[in-house]
């Protein structure tokens, strides 16, 4: 077992959390299409200049704020409908966001029915920056049951000292089998990869995501698979942020050994997505990507800026429905991150 922050320890496999709305609502039995989204919510910060990634100062959040920016994701979500979502950065019980569960609230506030979730990040003290308790979860949400859910441990960054590893994040897969009508095999899996990791932890996440997708494929399952890979798409024209991501104070590219910020250049990852690409369906494929690459762009760390890369995927080992596919820039307020959606044709 390896140890978690805060005393916190995770199995390198082990069972996820199961909820449920309030209210079951009624979900038809015959389709031909579902629309899948995914989306890495910020713990409910929305555009709040955050102390950790956004040149900000803030650490806590106020109960209203959390509120409000629930209900803004609500709302999209309601607006969209996806059957099935992918969330990053759900927060469960963390002091920076009020102690208030969003995943259970977001439940209750849109027309899902069944969720899972795993631990990216669960620590009961955090001794620095005023963070407390914090736990963050990733999570799957359908409107069909969920059974058989596992929280997959991811590798540990080996760029950190012991002290600093202990109480940081422990980045994870979720999978789950969704109950559809008239299938049995029907899967999702969701992944929050390393974000700041300076050494090769990140490269060993997008393995080990494509190795789960191999091992669903090999045994004749469908699935939908996707979440905040933090990593850019081949063929991307820009691949050093640095300068476009530098706090009042930094110097980076400089001659005294500053030379990148971290997390901010992906210069040396530009295969690393490749043997996905290859292997299985993402919901933009490099062509497209590559004829308007700014109109597929779902992040910046930059609370007054437009979005500026692309770090979030969906990808299927089916069918996608041809140009269905759609990164929901018009969501400027709810997070730093874009919510993408895509149908996944079920037919024969």
């Amino acid at each position: 077992m390896n140890p978690g922050g805060g005393a916190t320890g995770f199995d390198e496999i082990e069972d996820a959390q199961y909820y449920s709305a309030k209210t079951i609502r009624f979900v038809p039995d015959t389709f031909t299409n579902l629309r899948i989204m995914t989306w890495n919510i910020r713990f409910g910060a929305g555009r709040i200049p955050w102390f950790g990634d956004a040149c900000g100062n803030r650490v806590i959040l106020s109960e209203n704020e959390v509120y409000a920016s629930l209900q803004a994701i609500a709302n999209k979500i309601n607006a969209l409908k996806p059957d099935i979502l992918l969330l990053q950065e759900v927060d469960t019980k963390s002091k920076r966001s009020a102690y208030i569960n969003q995943l259970q609230w977001l439940l209750d506030h849109t027309y899902f029915n069944y969720a899972v979730a795993g631990y990216q990040w669960k620590a009961q003290f955090i001794p620095s920056d005023g963070l407390g308790r914090l736990e963050e979860t990733n999570a799957i949400l359908s409107r069909w049951s969920l059974s058989d859910a596992h929280r997959i441990q991811l590798e540990l960054r080996k760029d950190q000292d012991e002290l600093t590893r202990y109480f940081y994040e422990r980045c994870c897969m979720l999978n789950c089998k969704v109950a559809l009508p008239h299938t049995n095999n029907f899967y999702a899996v969701n992944i929050h990869a390393s974000a700041f990791a300076t050494d090769d932890t990140k490269y060993k996440h997008i393995i080990q995501f494509k190795n789960e997708l191999d091992r669903i494929n090999d045994m004749g399952g469908i699935f939908v698979a996707g979440g905040d890979l933090n990593t850019l798409p081949p063929y991307s024209d820009t691949t050093d942020y640095c300068l476009q991501d530098i706090c009042p104070g930094e110097s980076f590219h400089n001659s005294s050994g500053t030379m990148h910020k971290d997390g901010s250049n992906y210069t040396t990852e530009t295969n690393w997505l490749t043997p996905l690409y290859l292997k299985y369906k993402p919901a933009v494929p490099t062509d497209m990507y590559v004829g308007n690459r700014s109109k597929y762009y779902t992040h910046t760390i930059r609370p007054a800026h437009y979005w500026d890369r692309t770090l979030d995927y969906l990808f299927t080992n089916k069918k996608w429905v041809d140009n269905s596919v759609v990164t929901h820039q018009d969501a400027t307020i709810e997070s730093d991150h874009t919510p993408v959606s895509v149908y996944i044709s079920l037919s024969k």
